[in-house]
């Protein structure tokens, strides 16, 4: 019974490698300000690109940092979601039912 238990830990193990390999190469973006900011970032959170309107590019500071804040908390909204939903479907597969 326990090395099966070790067999599913080290299954679940490479399973979560690949996840993150997989969510390396998949992107979301999180905007604001009317999509006038956009933030691109893998599903594993590292932010690919910042995008900026021209419109937005002379306004003040602070209304800047303020929808730049806004759309990267989307889009970390959204590659955690991501993560989640590929995580689940892996623990799903491995636990015994009603263990989730």
């Amino acid at each position: 019974m326990f090395g099966n238990f070790m067999e599913q830990l080290q299954i679940m193990k490479m399973k979560m490698e690949e996840v993150k390999e997989k969510l390396e190469s998949v992107s979301v973006t999180g905007d604001a300000a009317g999509g006038d900011v956009k933030v691109v970032m893998n599903g594993n959170k590292k932010v690919k690109s910042v995008t900026i309107a021209p419109s937005l590019q002379f306004s003040s500071p602070e209304e800047l940092e303020e929808q730049l804040c806004v759309a990267l908390n989307r889009a970390i909204e959204k590659a955690e979601q991501l993560h989640q939903d590929e995580s689940s479907k892996i623990a799903s597969g491995m636990l015994p039912p009603g263990m989730m």
